[in-house]
């Protein structure tokens, strides 16, 4: 067992631990020591990627408002200054503003690093890395831990003239970056975006610079905009445009207001969604649709990569309304980014890899999942649509939505969950792949779990089981055409999954 085991700090490409005490049954895993050593781990790895000595680097680092944030932070760049690389201490960021830092000539950085935990709890926190070619993989994860794990590789790190950390304004360069797209995006002289209201929702979180820094400076009312102080308690709402609650806060706030467009972003940036001048939320498959319209002019018949949970309607509106091709992948917003990346180097354009979640990545954005960046796209668009008299929802009188939606989490009981969860997940292939079960067929192509199409008299719909990337779940996505149909789907479900071992379907 080595003296040091940050194994369980990773999440895919991410870290996430627990950064604060006071949650029963919550230790602290994610502290000063680990910040430290995770730091020389990030250098090490640096070195190796980039062929330069420690004192040749650039390394900025920034962080969300969360409580724990501030005393990371120092812990981790405290741990850099004995080697000699040059620390930019970016303070109060976002996520996509740390990989610009290492894009825009003012920094130049070899490598960036963001502390965040999205949307959790306020106890928990975590990291994210970037080196200039984007964000670091699972892969270069688990290098990075393993290096921080050895004393023999921390130990051969060469101390050479330590350099205090500078304070930098990264995100008052992010934002003179953003406004200038809207400038030139909408064409309109220096106040591009007067007359137009538009309310943000930061959650507490990073992003109320883009109402206070970016929207305001070109004109906009941002008067009805609410939650833009950074608090790392969250106290209001969870900073996730997931979260229902916040999205009927912005929606409502909208409504109240008036105003013409609405925009919520996560904790670090790297998410948004969206309302339209009618309060109705933008989310999920309208996001996906909404991004995508963005660019259809521009690159007819290009590829959308998506998540696997996405609806049949959004399929429809993206290849018959917009004349797009869909890929429906896995979920994970680096799956979805890793394979645009990959279609592309292949010779298939794909101009936009992006999640339900609201993880929008743009070819010409250097595929950044990049929640700003996409805000940015649908105010150009909005503030062009308010000339001619016609609001952001326009964009999307083409796409459906189904009767029915519902995601059920499944708890994996068995001991090897991962093993218990392909050992169903075959067994469905198998049977629905027989042809047994009327009016079932399995979907294809297919990347992740099982999905299956339903089409009787009863019911026309589909669910999708899956495991999940990280924890002791199938997640289990049914959508319905019709009204009961969702509950049609459950009866055909329960009998296979609730004798499953290993499995409690006792919420189906």
């Amino acid at each position: 067992m080595p003296q040091y085991d940050y194994s369980g700090l990773q999440n895919g490409s991410d870290i996430r631990g627990i950064a604060l005490e006071g949650v029963p049954g919550e230790p602290v895993n994610l502290d000063a020591q680990a910040a430290g050593r995770l730091a020389r781990g990030f250098l090490y790895w640096l070195q190796i990627q980039t062929g330069k000595q420690a004192q040749e680097l650039t390394i900025s680092v920034g962080r969300d408002p969360r409580l724990s944030g501030s005393a990371l932070a120092e812990s981790f760049c405290q741990a850099l200054v004995p080697y000699g690389c040059r620390i930019l201490n970016a303070g109060l960021a976002s996520t996509p503003a740390m990989f610009m830092s290492t894009v825009f000539p003012e920094y130049q950085c070899d490598g960036a690093v963001m502390i965040t935990a999205s949307h959790l709890p306020f106890n928990r926190n975590g990291l994210k890395f970037f080196d200039q070619t984007g964000g670091l993989d699972k892969g270069d994860i688990t290098d990075i831990i393993a290096f921080a794990e050895s004393d023999m590789i921390l130990n051969s790190l060469r101390p050479a003239g330590g350099k205090e950390p500078e304070e930098i304004p990264l995100l008052d360069t992010y934002a003179a970056y953003l406004r200038d797209l809207i400038t030139e995006g909408v064409g309109a002289g220096d106040t591009p975006l007067a007359g137009m209201k538009i309310t943000v929702d930061a959650g507490n979180g990073s992003g109320g610079f883009f109402a206070d820094q970016v929207l305001a400076p070109l004109g906009a009312d941002i008067s009805s905009s609410q939650f833009l102080e950074p608090d790392g308690r969250f106290p209001n709402h969870a900073p996730n445009p997931e979260d229902k609650a916040a999205m009927a806060s912005i929606c409502s706030r909208v409504r109240e207001a008036s105003a013409d467009l609405g925009l919520i972003f996560d904790t670090d940036v790297d998410r948004s969604s969206a309302v339209d001048e009618n309060g109705k939320e933008i989310s999920r498959n309208g996001i996906v649709a909404l991004a995508a319209a963005l660019i259809a002019g521009q690159h007819p018949g290009t590829t959308v990569v998506t998540d696997s949970i996405t609806s049949r309607q959004l399929t429809e509106f993206l290849e018959d309304e917009l004349h797009l091709q869909h890929l429906r992948f896995k979920r994970g917003y680096k799956n979805v980014i890793n394979k645009a990346r990959e279609l592309n180097k292949a010779g298939t354009d794909c101009q936009l890899a992006i999640e339900t979640s609201g993880h929008a990545a743009y070819k010409e954005n250097y595929f950044l999942d990049d929640g700003a960046y996409l805000a940015v796209k649908i105010v150009i668009r909005a503030a062009q649509l308010h000339r001619e008299g016609a609001g952001i929802s326009s964009l999307l009188r083409g796409l459906a939505s189904p009767a029915e939606a519902v995601e059920i989490r499944l708890p994996l009981t068995a001991e090897d969950f991962s093993a218990c969860g392909e050992r169903i997940l075959s067994e469905l292939q198998t049977l629905f792949g027989s042809g047994q079960i009327k009016g079932a067929t399995l979907a294809e192509p297919n990347y992740e779990g099982i999905r299956v199409n339903f089409s009787t008299p009863a019911v026309h719909g589909w669910m999708l089981l899956r495991k999940s990337l990280h924890d002791p779940i199938m997640p289990l996505n049914i959508e319905s055409d019709d009204e009961g149909g969702v509950e049609e789907i459950r009866k055909v479900l329960r009998p296979l999954l609730c004798g499953q071992e290993g499995l409690n379907a006792g919420s189906l």
